[in-house]
């Protein structure tokens, strides 16, 4: 049996941290290159311009990733404990 709690955070770790890198690649101006390396690397022609760095809408886009990542862990480890039932 896992603890439903600690995969959530987890989860919510995981997901808020993914924001949380790129909301400083965007802040030090680094998201574009990257951003551009990537479609580069894969062969893909598209027209995207990462906007200015915005410290509300970072905040609220980590806060928010987190939150949801919580609980798509915490639903996961629901599922895992009724699969695995003794």
């Amino acid at each position: 049996m896992v603890n439903q709690n600690k995969v959530g955070l987890v989860f919510a770790f995981m997901l808020g941290g993914i924001h949380v890198v790129w909301s400083l690649l965007v802040l030090l101006g680094w998201a574009q290159p990257l951003y551009n390396f990537i479609l580069w690397a894969h062969m893909v022609h598209l027209s995207f311009v990462i906007g200015p760095f915005e410290a509300k809408a970072a905040l609220t886009v980590i806060v928010i990733a987190a939150v949801l990542g919580y609980i798509i862990g915490w639903i996961a480890a629901w599922v895992w404990n009724r699969v695995h039932r003794s």
